[in-house]
């Protein structure tokens, strides 16, 4: 799979409404195309988990992979708000990194727990558009 180390990928939970929202955010902001996405429920998406060191059955995280390394939690989103091509999300990145990482993840993790209570969940993964399509990995 060498797609995944030519560019940094993405691993989301398809079928939560927030993990979609953000993947379609990215989508909008990310014009260049420089992630991919794979999700949670992809057998891609379970290998990349596990060899990250993260549950497929029960992720608490969403997993940034990047020059063959694993982000999770306000890490992951913060490196790639940073790796986003306009500077405006940037100072998002900063003002994120500038909480000590316990105090910040586990704000992050309650929310990773309850995101299907506090956001919904679907009952498919989210579908990208036939534009969209080569920027996912199945």
């Amino acid at each position: 799979m060498t797609e995944t180390a030519s560019f940094p990928v993405v691993v989301y939970d398809g079928v939560c409404l927030l993990c979609s929202r953000w993947v379609r955010f990215l989508l909008e902001h990310d014009r260049e195309g420089r992630y991919r996405f794979a999700s949670m429920q992809s057998q891609n998406g379970r290998r990349l988990l596990q060899t990250h060191g993260l549950d497929p059955d029960s992720p608490l995280s969403m997993l940034l992979v990047e020059d063959g390394h694993g982000y999770t939690d306000t890490t992951a989103i913060a490196r790639v708000l940073r790796g986003l091509p306009h500077r405006r999300w940037h100072w998002l990145s900063v003002m994120m990194l500038s909480v000590p990482r316990p105090i910040r993840d586990v704000a992050y993790r309650f929310v990773a727990r309850h995101r299907y209570k506090l956001f919904g969940r679907s009952e498919q993964c989210f579908v990208p558009t036939l534009e969209q399509r080569s920027r996912f990995i199945s």
